[in-house]
Formats: C-alpha cells, sequence, structure tokens
C-alpha cells in the first residue's frame, strides 16, 4: 500500500494552484455568463470592481479591472441582471476561481427598463425634468443648431421640411447616434453649441434640435445616459428633443424644453410656415387699412354732427350785438347826467372860492402865524439859557477831571522823546532825553544812574538847564 502511495505525483500548493489556473483558463477561455450582481459597493480605492454573478443555485467572484470599468455603457448595479463577457480564471490565494469581466450589458429589456426607471427617479428628484425650468422656443430663429448623424436620412429630413416651411440657416454637428461613445458625443456637441460667442465665425444657434431615428431600448440608450441629459439641463440655448419615433421615449425627451414624437415634428416645431406667416401678415395689413378708413369715416361722421350741433355765426353774434346797441343808447343819456353832475359840484366849489371867503381864510390862517410867532419868541431865550447852563457844567467838568489839576498840586508829568507819557522809572534807559511838564511850564531833562536807597540802584531824572519860564528857573 505504501508502494502504491509512493507512486502519485507529489504537488506544492504553489504548482497545483498553478495547473488548476492553466486547466481552467484552457478549459473555458473565454466565457459568457448571466447572472444577478451581489454584493457590489462600487469601485475600490484603487478603481477596480469586486462583486459575484449568482443565479438560484450558485454564484462566481467576479472583477472589472479599471480601466475596463471606465468605459463601460451600463455601471453595475446591485441586483441588476446582466450579462458578463470575459476570461474565466482562479485566485490562488483564496483557492477560488472568478471571471475577469470585459463588458457588461443587462440582460434583456427589462433589466433595461429597471435601470431606467431607477435613474429616471434619480434625475427627477433634482428637477432636471420640472415644467418650470423649461423655456419657450423662439418664434422664429436665425441659425439652428443640429446635432445628430450627418449620414443618416435624420438630417436629410430636418433640411428638407425646413425647406418646405421657412429657410433658414443650419449648423450641423455631427455625432453619433449608437455605440459606446454617443452619449459622450452628443453631450460634448450641445455644450460647443453652447460654448459659441454671438457674432463669431461660426453663428451661435438660437435653438438646438438633437435628433435621431427609430430603434430598440439598446440602440436608443445613449441619449438615457445621465451625461447627456445634464448637458440639455444645463444649456442656455432652448432644446427641441427628437429621439426615436413617436413612441419611444429616452429621458432626454424629458429634460429638453420641447418634445417633438418624429425629427421632421421639430423642424415643423422649430420655424412657422412661410407662405402661411406671409398670409397672415398680408390679411393683417388688410385689416389695418380696412380698420384706418372705418376709423376716419367714423370720425367724419362725428364731426359733421357735431357741426350741424354748432349755431350759425349770426347767432352767436346777435345777442352781443344787441348789448352793445342798448349800452350805446345809454351813453349820452349818462355823459349827460354825468356833466350835470360835475358841474353842481364845480358851482359849490366855485362859491368857497370868492373874494370875501378868501379874505376870511387868510385873516383867520394869519393869527394863527402871528400866535405861533409869539410862543416861538418866548420859548427861544428860555433854549438858548438850557444849553448855556448844560455846556459850562461840562466844562468845569471837564476842568475838574483833567491833568492840569494835578500839576497844580506840584506833581509834574514825565514825556520820552516820543511825547510818550513815562509811567515808571525802569522804563527809562541812562542818557535818555525826557521832558517834564509842571503846571506852569515845561522843561528838558536827560536820565542817569544814582545811588538809591540801602545801596541799590535807581533811575533818575537829571534837569536839564532850559529857558527860564514865567516863574523862573528852579536850578
Amino acid at each position: 500500500m505504501a508502494e502504491a502511495t509512493s507512486n502519485i505525483a507529489e504537488y506544492s500548493v504553489s504548482e497545483l494552484s498553478a495547473r488548476l489556473k492553466r486547466t481552467v483558463e484552457e478549459s473555458f477561455g473565454y466565457v459568457r455568463v448571466r447572472g444577478e450582481i451581489s454584493g457590489y459597493r462600487g469601485p475600490h480605492t484603487s478603481g477596480h470592481c469586486y462583486f459575484a454573478l449568482k443565479d438560484e443555485a450558485a454564484r462566481i467572484d467576479a472583477v472589472i479591472w479599471r480601466g475596463v470599468f471606465q468605459k463601460l455603457r451600463f455601471p453595475p448595479e446591485e441586483g441588476m441582471e446582466v450579462v458578463a463577457s470575459g476570461r474565466l480564471t482562479t485566485y490562488p490565494n483564496r483557492s477560488s476561481y472568478q471571471i475577469i469581466i470585459d463588458s457588461l450589458e443587462p440582460a434583456g429589456v427589462g433589466a433595461l427598463m429597471a435601470l431606467l426607471e431607477e435613474r429616471k427617479r434619480k434625475l427627477a428628484a433634482e428637477g432636471l425634468f420640472d415644467e418650470a425650468r423649461k423655456r419657450k422656443l423662439p418664434y422664429l430663429p436665425g441659425v439652428i443648431g443640429v446635432v445628430t448623424s450627418p449620414t443618416g436620412a435624420v438630417i436629410r429630413d430636418i433640411l428638407h421640411r425646413l425647406a418646405d416651411r421657412f429657410p433658414r440657416r443650419v449648423v450641423v454637428w455631427p455625432v453619433r447616434v449608437q455605440g459606446e461613445s454617443s452619449a459622450a458625443e452628443v453631450a460634448a456637441a450641445i455644450r460647443g453649441f453652447n460654448a459659441l460667442e454671438p457674432g463669431g465665425r461660426i453663428p451661435r444657434p438660437d435653438v438646438l434640435i438633437v435628433a435621431r431615428g427609430g430603434g430598440s431600448v439598446e440602440e436608443l440608450w445613449g441619449f438615457n445616459e445621465e451625461i447627456v441629459v445634464r448637458a440639455v439641463a444645463d444649456s442656455t440655448i432652448p432644446v427641441i428633443a427628437a429621439v426615436g419615433h413617436e413612441t419611444d421615449w429616452t429621458l432626454i425627451d424629458l429634460v429638453a424644453d420641447v418634445r417633438a414624437p418624429t425629427p421632421t415634428a421639430a423642424a415643423e416645431i422649430a420655424v412657422p410656415v412661410r407662405a402661411e406667416l406671409i398670409a397672415a401678415v398680408d390679411d393683417l395689413a388688410r385689416r389695418m387699412a380696412r380698420a384706418g378708413l372705418r376709423y376716419f369715416s367714423e370720425r367724419r361722421t362725428a364731426l359733421r354732427g357735431a357741426a350741424r350741433g354748432l349755431p350759425r355765426l349770426s347767432e352767436l353774434l346777435a345777442l352781443p350785438r344787441q348789448r352793445f346797441d342798448m349800452a350805446a343808447g345809454r351813453l349820452t343819456q349818462s355823459l349827460r347826467a354825468n356833466t350835470h353832475t360835475h358841474g353842481v359840484r364845480f358851482a359849490r366849489a366855485t362859491a368857497r372860492l370868492a373874494p370875501a371867503a378868501l379874505s376870511q381864510r387868510l385873516s383867520r390862517e394869519g393869527g394863527r402865524i402871528a400866535e405861533l410867532g409869539a410862543r416861538a419868541g418866548r420859548a427861544l431865550p428860555r433854549q438858548l439859557k438850557e444849553q448855556r447852563r448844560r455846556l459850562e457844567a461840562a466844562v468845569k467838568l471837564f476842568a475838574s477831571l483833567g491833568y492840569e489839576n494835578v500839576l497844580r498840586r506840584g506833581f509834574a508829568l514825565v514825556r520820552d522823546e516820543a511825547r510818550k507819557v513815562v509811567r515808571s522809572a525802569a522804563a527809562v534807559a541812562p542818557g535818555a532825553e525826557l521832558e517834564v511838564e509842571f503846571a506852569d511850564g515845561t522843561i528838558g531833562a536827560t536820565a542817569h544812574e544814582a545811588p538809591g536807597p540801602g545801596g541799590g540802584k535807581r533811575r533818575l531824572a537829571t534837569r536839564k538847564p532850559a529857558e527860564p519860564g514865567p516863574q523862573g528857573s528852579l536850578f
């Protein structure tokens, strides 16, 4: 028994794991697996995704590397049924097998619709589908921007319909409308149109049409991507969504300012019918002309009616003329009465101007003048006497207050060379010329230093010989 056991090959754990890895990879290679996503928690900090695919009886670990995850059209979500394509391999560290996913897509329309409903609820909660944020389309846009495939029938239908209704300038931004890169291209086109400057080399559109023909849910899925929905929501240019046929709907239909059932209908919504507009303008012009004629006719009729209601010129002047005639008739009589009244007043005044009356008045006025003269003769001496008394009192007051009375009591007034009064000895410099005024005359003097009481020194005035005055010289 021991010999039989010794014939079995012996492997290390690493060798056995490597052989199992090669066996699994060579036996299965590239596979497609259908199952429900379980344990999905989003990308790891490294950017890789780790989760499991399961069905009713089993489960298998799954890995999506970072580079592949960034290119997925449908990001994985917990509980989503998918079809994963990739390579089957093992993970020796845990003695398990796993699938390295290269592509991932929902398993059938049901899974896509469930994903679509979940995304719709998320974006609606952000308010992107609110009617209040949608803008009105311009009535007649000058430039129309179209985001669609340049080679499909859609752009031809739009251009043909615009030419029939009202030819406008069209700027086409070519994009793929199906496939993995379609969503990014459509979003970039919408943002690119919004980035154009008004008046630039490429005209900035007044309205955008995002269009695509009909197709399956998978074919229209690019217009359900969040990047496209947010680009439409951020657009400052009004957007018309025309994706698919009338029964098809995508998330871009909900966020756009207007949804058109078809690309052709989008062209009809974008512009009015030129012929109908011309006809409407012509009809308005005719109605305005008729209204103008009717207005002036009514004004003319009203003017004529008002003119008939006015009185004739002769009737307007009849009453004033009658009043004038009556006034003219009373004028002669009034002049006679006025002349008589003034004659009576003149006669009365003439009577008062008779010579006897004048002599009487002159006598009366002469007496008054004589009386006033007598009163003035009596009052004038009294007035002069009073004024003389007041003058003498003022002279006595002035004499009593003058400095001459002080000089008479033996004092003297000292002035300097500028004839300013000297009030203290400290103000006199030695050798200064002074003038000394007495009650009976004035002498000159020169100041010099002299010893004072107590050994101190003070400035004194030494008298200078001068011409003797009326009382004689004291020196």
